[in-house]
């Protein structure tokens, strides 16, 4: 069982100057591409710029310092833009903040319970889907910048539908000289990771996008056109709580909590395969949840978003030498210098610059590749998964798309087990007074029926379980049933051959 023990401690045995120059670079370079990806993702979420790099400075310093793993980078995600859009819209920055500390609560119960390897059983046919789900409506929420189109006061669009109903009544609005910059700096965040992989090509295009806006004073709206820019400290923040307010927030938190779970956990695992030839161990994920708790309320309260492991940002880490959580750790004290010193300068920004940049993040996390091969190669029923869950991410939520992916899993699981699952008669001999029956496969809710289509015939009963791995409650019912059928006709039941689980499992409900 793992101890619930930050990696940090565990990362400063033997810990050298050697090692420090190196996470002093890392955490350099990756704060450097979280800058621009920070502020771009803040204004995705519908909240001002810099609440982006509270999160990351405070998320990210956080879960460096507690967490599971030695490498692991966190900060805002593409992941979270839409739901906390969403939320911020309909219930303000208190219902985020309300339902983020409750997220952090989920997580760091999932934690201390030791819940992290059940993430591990979330079909991967559901994170495909909605991973390509999630990109898409952030590709959507991008295309009124990334064309310039203007939107009257007043308008509101939160579900990605609407936004590209709202979209298509605005589109006479099109301004062809945001699109020229907004091409431009899709263009170099293309072509850039072939000149350089040190510098990110987010900051080269940004700069290239400020200077094609003032040099040739494009009518191009920027972030301070759109929005009041602050360098000041994050500042407490605590958010209003009543009964009401907390039932309200739970199914927001419960995404959240799923979401950063999910996303951080997969990173870590991503991290471990990165390092692995070099001795690491695997990451805690016990701890890691913890973190990722105690981040997202420290991100909330200090005026930031919800926070998770970054997969870009992670690998980026470990390219660049990063071997312990002081990378990330430094990270996001240069990226709170930079707050402090530089954050009026992000006024500047050309708002196509940062749909260019979200439209790549978008790409990037959509994994199209492997939705296409699922596609391809993979059973109907996992297909039918896949397709649902993205759909239903498009279209509705990605609570919806969860919960509706679970359970059409749940069932085609439950109908592949029925398959496996059976009871046949194998021995039948007249000079005898018994019948033998062997099970093979579990006895679970799709297939005790098969136990329930034994009948006595006025022999003995013995049934060969040694073909049956598991056994649940409603599998225990039907040999409960079948047990005082046997009892009622005269005739003994007697099992055989179980499996140290199922054996432990009848004697609990008194069968043995």
């Amino acid at each position: 069982m793992e101890k619930l023990r930050p990696e940090f401690f565990n990362a400063l045995r033997g810990y050298g100057a050697r090692q420090l120059v190196k996470d002093l670079t890392a955490g350099l370079i990756v704060a450097i591409i979280a800058l621009p990806l920070s502020i771009a993702l803040a204004l995705a979420s519908n909240v001002p710029p810099e609440r982006g790099i509270y999160t990351a400075i405070i998320a990210g310093f956080l879960i460096s310092f507690l967490g599971g793993s030695r490498v692991q980078i966190a900060g805002p995600t593409a992941a979270f833009a839409t739901i906390v859009a969403g939320i911020v819209t309909t219930k303000g920055m208190s219902g985020l903040v309300l339902a983020t500390v409750l997220a952090g609560i989920f997580l760091i119960l999932m934690g201390v319970f030791k819940l992290g390897t059940l993430i591990q059983y979330i079909p991967y046919t559901i994170t495909v889907g909605f991973t390509a789900g999630i990109a898409v409506t952030i590709v959507v929420g991008q295309l009124k910048d990334f064309v310039g189109l203007v939107y009257p006061d007043g308008t509101v669009a939160v579900e990605t539908m609407e936004k590209l109903e709202v979209f298509a009544e605005h589109f006479d609005t099109f301004n062809p000289w945001a699109l020229l910059v907004g091409a431009v700096c899709l263009a170099i965040l293309i072509v850039w990771p072939f000149v350089s992989k040190k510098i990110p090509g987010s900051l080269i295009a940004i700069i290239v996008s400020i200077l094609m806006v003032k040099l040739l004073d494009l009518p191009v709206k920027t972030i301070g056109d759109l929005y009041e820019i602050s360098s000041s400290l994050p500042a407490l923040t605590l958010p209003e709580i009543s009964f009401a307010g907390i039932r309200d927030a739970i199914p927001d938190a419960f995404t959240i909590a799923v979401l950063a779970g999910i996303e951080s956990l997969l990173s870590c695992v991503v991290a471990d395969g990165m390092i692995a030839d070099e001795g690491y161990g695997r990451h805690n994920s016990n701890m890691e949840l913890i973190a990722q708790g105690v981040g997202n309320i420290g991100s909330v309260l200090f005026g930031g978003i919800p926070a998770t492991g970054a997969i870009a940002r992670t690998a980026a880490n470990i390219k660049n030498g990063g071997r312990s959580p002081i990378a990330g750790m430094v990270h996001a004290l240069i990226l709170l210098l930079v707050l402090v010193v530089l954050m009026p300068y992000a006024a500047l920004i050309p708002m196509p610059a940062i749909a260019a940049i979200l439209l790549m993040v978008a790409y990037n996390m959509s994994e199209w590749r492997h939705f296409l091969h699922l596609c391809k190669t993979a059973p109907a029923t996992d297909i039918i998964v896949l397709v649902a869950t993205f759909a239903l991410t498009v279209i509705f939520d990605l609570v919806v798309a969860i919960a509706a992916g679970l359970v059409l899993s749940l069932l085609f699981f439950a109908s592949r087990m029925h398959g496996i699952s059976r009871v046949t008669k194998s021995l039948q001999n007249p000079d005898e007074d018994y019948d033998v029956y062997t099970a093979q496969g579990p006895i679970f809710f799709g297939a005790s029926q098969q136990i329930a289509a034994i009948v006595p015939a006025g022999r003995d009963i013995i049934l060969d379980m040694q073909g049956v791995p598991a056994v649940d409650a409603t599998g225990l019912k039907s040999l409960g049933a079948l047990r005082q059928t046997c009892s009622r006709a005269g005739v003994e039941l007697s099992f055989i051959n179980l499996a140290p689980q199922v054996d432990k499992a009848l004697q609990r409900a008194h069968l043995v």
